[in-house]
């Protein structure tokens, strides 16, 4: 397969076009793809097996080791996270962004999960008088094997929240913590997926930067304010099947419709596009050909 970035030029969607509109509040993004296939060919029936709808056939997942597959899943991954965080926080000054870290260099993950789940309800108890709770938490490994994680948290019933970092590793009990508010940005899904995606090429040795360019893959490094990162290379350090995220039942998932690209534009009204790309998908053995564009809208800009 071939996939070819498309010019500035060429990122044109007719009105007539029929696109799939993902409302996150003040932020849109409107997809559109040339060739779209809309019939169901298997059905999932747990998570080791699926059913071949054409033929009734039961066969099992195929569980992939490939670095490059892994990290490729987990890009999807992120792609629902941040529809998710964007659908539900917008840097309002109830909401906080809390990261919880070991003193030790601990890799149990089963550990980490339940940790989490008694830092949370020991929070929830603390101001079960004052508001109702909704977080998402997103676990972190590091290059040295160890994990700690990202909490969003929303306060529902507060305008307000500040807790203290004192008061928060008081509650957490195993180490390190910090907290702080997203008050600045506007997109929070984004500057978040890039914080949990990319890697400082400082914080991991050369052996491993050899390990991630192995793959065959070319990691584009991008520079911010004067520090390297390799984009997506944290991704490759998750092990096969791992839960990235976990959220509690307040957060709710986007509305997603398909429409036509004029409906859509009349839905956006005078928000301001603030990104568009677009690929060309060619694979000259089976003759398929596709064009995929997408565009993101931002009502505070």
């Amino acid at each position: 397969m071939r996939i070819t970035k498309m010019q500035s030029d060429q990122l044109r969607i007719e009105d007539e076009h029929l696109v799939t509109v993902t409302d996150m509040g003040h932020l849109v993004e409107v997809q559109y793809v040339q060739n779209k296939n809309t019939k169901q060919r298997i059905q999932k029936l747990d998570a080791h097996r699926y059913m071949v709808l054409s033929t009734g056939e039961v066969k099992e997942f195929q569980k992939s080791t490939d670095r490059s597959q892994l990290a490729n899943s987990l890009k999807k991954t992120m792609k629902r996270l941040r529809y998710l965080i964007n659908n539900n926080f917008n840097g309002s000054k109830n909401e906080l962004f809390t990261t919880l870290t070991y003193a030790e260099n601990m890799t149990d993950t089963g550990r980490l999960y339940e940790d989490v789940k008694n830092f949370m309800k020991r929070l929830r108890y603390e101001y079960r008088d004052v508001s109702t709770i909704d977080y998402i938490n997103v676990v972190e490994p590091q290059s040295r094997g160890a994990w700690h994680c990202h909490l969003l948290l929303r306060f529902n019933d507060l305008e307000e929240v500040y807790v203290p970092n004192e008061k928060y590793a008081e509650l957490w009990g195993h180490g390190f913590v910090n907290v702080r508010r997203l008050e600045n940005v506007d997109n929070i899904g984004a500057y978040l997926s890039a914080y949990l995606s990319d890697i400082p090429i400082d914080d991991i040795g050369q052996d491993e930067i050899l390990k991630i360019f192995e793959i065959g893959e070319t990691m584009p490094v991008k520079t911010v304010k004067e520090k390297r990162y390799i984009k997506g290379g944290r991704l490759y350090m998750y092990p096969s099947g791992m839960n990235l995220y976990r959220a509690s039942r307040g957060i709710r998932k986007p509305d997603r419709q398909d429409m036509s690209y004029l409906q859509a534009k009349e839905r956006l009204g005078d928000a301001t596009k603030v990104y568009g790309s677009g690929y060309h998908l060619d694979d000259e053995t089976s003759d398929y050909e596709n064009v995929v564009i997408y565009e993101e809208y931002n009502s505070k800009r």
